[in-house]
């Protein structure tokens, strides 16, 4: 999916919400057996009430990874449950360089050798070019670079002052810009920092911005709308716990459609207010 495919999306759906789907037994409803086929079934459900409403998708592959040797093929089974209207992220944080790196990208952004159905991968900055440049490689792919997460390690380097006067996170973004674009190149912002998520936006205006962390991590839809979307800055709000385990019972159906209702009718008031202007 193109940026143009993905504001098209999100103006026709009046909403720019990310559903993370991170199947873990222990929040797992009870009415479901705690096996692949019931992941299956309770992720199955999830698209089918979040789809109308969602633009993109984020699955973390580490908790498809903790499901043994059969957790690889089950992450590429459930990414054909998508439609093929709606963005699908990697959540895979893969940050290697060389013949390495470029067998990642080989592996997320190639099935069989044709492009696979993740759009976008996110990628760690910290060894430079090198470890993002061959993710860049494939068209219509996106990186998805980190550049400020939400945990308090943040502060061991992120949020470091350099000697020229800027914090480290902020050296990530502005020369990451070189290496990438607006149509290829995203940054992950963590929501529990709206002052610092203010400062990603006035570095990078037009770039797409994922931003975890909104819900049970502590960060507030309201905050991360006001500090980072803009007419020309894309936002991808990513939820997940809030929609997936909305109710730990048989109701975990009804209760995630109802969380994911209220959380476009609010994204539709704040675009409808963004649309037209530039701040």
């Amino acid at each position: 999916m193109n940026r143009t495919q993905l504001l098209e999306l999100i103006r026709r759906k009046k909403s720019f919400l990310c559903v993370g789907l991170d199947p873990d037994y222990n929040q797992f409803p009870q009415s479901l057996p705690h096996t692949l086929d019931g992941i299956r079934q309770f992720l199955s459900d999830i698209i089918e009430v979040t789809v109308p409403h969602a633009v993109a998708y984020k699955l973390n592959t580490a908790f498809f990874e903790a499901l043994g040797p059969d957790g690889w093929s089950f992450f590429w089974q459930i990414t054909e449950l998508l439609p093929p209207d709606v963005l699908v992220i990697a959540d895979a944080k893969r940050g290697d360089i060389g013949s390495s790196a470029a067998k990642y990208a080989e592996a997320f952004f190639l099935r069989n050798g044709k492009p696979s159905r993740i759009d976008a991968l996110t990628v760690f900055p910290y060894m430079g070019q090198d470890s993002v440049s061959p993710f860049l490689q494939y068209e219509g792919k996106w990186v998805a670079l980190l550049a400020l997460t939400s945990n308090s390690g943040a502060e061991d380097f992120q949020l470091k002052h350099l000697s020229r006067g800027t914090m480290l996170f902020e050296e990530v973004v502005l020369t990451s810009q070189q290496w990438g674009n607006i149509d290829n190149l995203m940054y992950v912002v963590g929501a529990t920092r709206p002052e610092l998520l203010r400062r990603v936006r006035a570095l990078a205006p037009q770039h797409v911005l994922l931003v975890p962390g909104i819900g049970h991590q502590g960060g507030s839809l309201a905050a991360v709308a006001e500090a980072a979307l803009t007419a020309s800055g894309p936002v991808l709000a990513a939820v997940s716990r809030s929609i997936l385990y909305a109710s730990s019972d048989n109701t975990y159906k009804d209760a995630a459609a109802a969380a994911v209702q209220n959380l476009q009718e609010y994204m539709k008031f704040v675009l409808n207010k963004t649309e037209g202007t530039d701040s």
